[in-house]
């Protein structure tokens, strides 16, 4: 019984220290009250005129982890060079390479910047995000890799405490990363599970040891 109550704590205590975030672009929508995670990727959203989307590069176990971009979300102010032109709408966009600790190793993110995207009306926030960030790089499932070619490398990898890459691992399944809704929450549900099944075990020893006793 001691050796299973053992391995419970064991576990238990073991989960924050292990915890693993994932390297990726999160996708935000902005507002006046500031950034929102978006519940749709950028190729399914598609803004009015006068939006402000943000997209920022972090390591993050899930969308509740997700850093958010490091500037507040201005229409007026990032769009205020590209007057409005009829047949087409602006979109503001905030692109946040993140901080030298996210970064993969070797590379540095280049500093935060603004820009107004000037797209056709029915034009999605991944077009208005083509429009003034290119090179954009996709991976095969169509989750986003790069903006304006950063990383150079690497798609939503996970990344340990220490900050090594896992190669095997993939992203949660985040907007930004799948184009579609969902909080991202994968990396915990195997810590639960494991859990479950030490909790399971601990349970049957304890019940085994008294049938013994009786």
């Amino acid at each position: 019984m001691l050796v299973a109550l053992g391995a419970v704590l064991a576990v238990l205590g073991a989960g924050p220290a292990q915890a693993a975030g994932y390297r990726y672009w999160s996708f935000w929508e902005g507002s006046g009250s500031g950034w929102t995670y978006a519940t749709q990727g950028p190729s399914l959203v598609r803004p009015d005129d006068g939006a402000v989307e943000g997209f920022r590069f972090s390591v993050s176990e899930d969308s509740q982890d997700s850093a958010k971009p490091r500037r507040a979300p201005g229409f007026a102010e990032i769009c205020a060079d590209t007057p409005a032109k009829d047949g087409t709408k602006r979109i503001a966009l905030v692109i946040d390479p993140g901080t030298a600790s996210d970064a993969p190793a070797g590379e540095t993110p280049p500093a935060p910047r603004t820009a107004c995207a000037r797209v056709s009306p029915d034009a999605s926030a991944a077009e208005a995000l083509a429009a003034v960030a290119k090179p954009l790089r996709y991976s095969s499932d169509a989750m986003l890799c790069a903006i304006t070619g950063y990383p150079a490398s690497g798609c939503g990898e996970q990344v340990s405490g220490d900050g090594h890459a896992t190669p095997a691992a993939s992203a949660p399944a985040s907007p930004a990363a799948t184009g579609s809704g969902g909080s991202g929450g994968g990396p915990s549900a195997g810590v639960l599970v494991g859990i479950g099944a030490v909790l399971l075990l601990g349970i049957a020893a304890v019940v085994q040891a008294r049938r013994r006793r009786g």
